[in-house]
């Protein structure tokens, strides 16, 4: 938005002192948004990949403690990875929806995403629950202090998404399927199918490899 002063009338010795104000158009860049989400997404990638780290470093430092043979139960995991990726397909199909212009089974998909995403969110804070409950809290040893950083980072990050997919629910009912809220969703999208990598990540490298002797 820009302000100029309006040209004088013919015959005044004067230009008048009010501004005129233009709006030439609208300045947001084609696919800004998309970009910059994706940049965000790469700042969370060295986020998740110092917590990789961290845990490859500290990961078999027990303190005489319990490993993660002892603790985890991978039946219980299989279930709530199960939940979270099959979460990823029913999101895309929110997205096939979408593209058809279909508001109601778009929001029905999207139901169905948060109900899977709120079904492995609950799995994790029983996880957690049950080994604080056994002694086997952060403060335990190193091994522990690294498995609870990078396994509750990404459930904040699900429990975010999880949020923000509620959020977008109330406005595609609100407002329908407008282009700013099919840009949220792909946004969303992303972020969602984001989760799912770094969720395989965490299960091979932390659950899988810890059950190992």
């Amino acid at each position: 938005m820009s302000d100029t002063l309006a040209p004088p009338l013919p015959g005044s010795a004067t230009p008048p002192t009010e501004p005129v104000f233009y709006v030439p158009g609208e300045h947001h860049a084609k696919n800004g948004t998309l970009l910059g989400f994706w940049l965000y997404l790469m700042s969370d990638c060295l986020i998740f990949a110092c917590l990789f780290a961290t845990y490859g470093v500290l990961g078999r430092n027990y303190a005489a403690g319990p490993s993660g043979a002892d603790l985890f139960d991978l039946p219980l995991l299989a279930l709530s990875t199960s939940l979270l990726l099959v979460s990823s397909i029913t999101y895309g199909f929110a997205m096939l929806e979408m593209r058809q212009k279909r508001t109601g089974m778009v929001q029905l998909w999207l139901a169905i995403t948060g109900v899977l995403g709120i079904g492995f969110l609950s799995l994790e804070v029983y996880e957690f629950t049950h080994m604080i409950a056994e002694g086997a809290g952060p403060q335990r040893s190193a091994f522990l202090s690294s498995f609870f950083t990078l396994v509750g980072t990404h459930g904040l990050h699900v429990t975010f998404g999880t949020l923000w997919l509620i959020t977008l629910m109330v406005q595609v009912h609100k407002h329908g399927l407008i282009p700013e809220n099919r840009r949220r969703l792909m946004c969303l999208s992303m972020f969602w199918h984001f989760l799912d990598l770094i969720w395989i990540g965490v299960f091979t490298f932390v659950y899988l490899m810890g059950v190992l002797p």
